[in-house]
């Protein structure tokens, strides 16, 4: 069996060919996660659809050194006219190298016609190349090497060195080229709900990030069948969004605010915490984002989840601001980010964060909370965010130290929280 084909799917022509239109569909800057969802093809079986979701990832991850490698291999890939060409070139090179295939099996998933129109290069001009044993020369900087071994942007290996120190560097580097793991909260005492999920044939164990975060072992997403998911006993969310909403320490009977609430993931959470006799406001500066939180809410029958026009931030006796970032943390779900980000836009985010943090210390009572969080490596967007506010809002005290989780500490990927109390 190859490498990774237990656990990632069964790899075919057809999955091949997906996988290399969604990468194009990135090239043209289509966000990833929607690349793939439009590629996949109906036809394709579940194990196809899984590798083909992974190779679409990899490509991008690897997407510095594939190119380094092929122009140490002699193609001329900078003159390339169609970026259908450099998708198909870097699935060969990536099967053939990251992938666990011979050249002879990467070129049958990609010979012509090929999974993509127009082509300019023939099978045998790939066949020629990857024959070629050359190897990209490693950057003698350190970091730099590390950046490109990891394929990284320059610029971003080094604020991530910056924020998390030079010798967490590789072992972060490497943990956000790992492929992710399905991440769930459970909604009821987990000792019971494991029990029962075994009897099923899940396997899954707990994650120490947050209560009740588990982590799917097996490889199968047979989960979404069992009835634990059909009744809402378990909830797929992230481990930094499941410690955020536990840091907030919400309590029965409070009024809590998700104030950039999104998807609804961590209002589901809060709902849970102020039980029926509580309330959730959940908010989002773009509305069109709580359609899925509506749905949700409604489907778990949450009465005491609102949607107002304009969250009561003054009557908040809780609000969590998952701050909009970088997403620096997360880049094993979202690779294509790494090559979208730059320097100006890390400095925009900080600016929005700020702003939001402004208008809501302006607004809550005194004795409220406000746990701010994100996705983050970024020092700037975390630490150094924690100590402008402390500084711009005297009024506030940190509750407890920060909570920094880097990506090789959590199968979950990297997070920052803190817990502000207004006085």
């Amino acid at each position: 069996m190859e490498v990774g084909e237990r656990q990632v799917g069964r790899p075919s022509r057809a999955a091949a060919a997906c996988a290399v239109k969604a990468h194009l569909a990135v090239l043209q800057g289509d966000p990833l996660r929607r690349a793939i969802g439009e590629a996949l093809d109906e036809k394709l079986g579940g194990k196809e659809r899984r590798f083909a979701a992974y190779a679409a990832r990899e490509l991008s991850r690897h997407q510095r050194w594939l190119d380094a490698t092929a122009k140490a291999k002699g193609l001329p890939f900078s003159s390339l006219n169609l970026e259908g060409d450099r998708a198909i070139w870097r699935y060969a090179l990536w099967r053939t190298l990251k992938g666990g295939a011979d050249a002879e099996r990467a070129l049958t998933e990609i010979a012509l016609p090929g999974p993509v129109r127009p082509r300019s290069i023939p099978d045998a001009v790939i066949a020629k190349h990857l024959a070629v044993a050359a190897t990209a020369p490693e950057p003698p900087d350190p970091l730099e090497r590390a950046a490109f071994l990891h394929s990284f942007p320059a610029w971003l290996a080094q604020a991530i060195a910056a924020s998390v120190g030079p010798q967490a560097l590789e072992p972060v580097l490497a943990a956000l080229n790992r492929e992710p793991v399905l991440m769930l909260r459970a909604r009821r005492p987990v000792g019971p709900l494991l029990e029962a999920l075994a009897k099923e044939g899940h396997q899954l164990s707990v994650d120490p990030s947050a209560p009740g975060a588990l982590v799917q072992d097996d490889e199968g997403r047979a989960i979404f069948d069992s009835p634990a998911m059909k009744q809402g006993h378990l909830q797929v969310m992230d481990v930094g969004s499941q410690a955020l909403a536990a840091l907030c320490r919400a309590l029965p009977g409070q009024t809590a605010v998700d104030y950039c609430a999104g998807a609804g993931g961590k209002t589901i959470a809060l709902a849970d915490a102020v039980g029926p006799t509580g309330h959730v406001e959940a908010w989002d500066k773009n509305p069109g984002r709580l359609k899925e939180a509506r749905r949700r809410t409604r489907e778990l029958s949450l009465r005491q989840v609102s949607f107002p026009e304009r969250p009561r931030l003054a009557s908040a006796d809780v609000v969590l601001i998952d701050a909009p970032c970088s997403g620096t943390g997360t880049l094993a779900r979202e690779p294509d980010q790494k090559w979208k980000l730059t320097a100006d836009k890390v400095k925009t985010l900080v600016s929005t964060q700020r702003q939001i943090l402004g208008d809501v210390a302006k607004a809550v009572k005194p004795g409220a909370v406000v746990v701010y969080g994100t996705c983050s490596i970024l020092r700037d967007e975390n630490a150094a965010q924690l100590d402008w506010f402390l500084e711009a809002h005297p009024r506030f005290h940190l509750d407890g130290a920060p909570l920094t989780v880097l990506p090789h500490q959590s199968a979950g990927g990297g997070f920052f929280g803190a817990r502000l109390i207004a006085s």
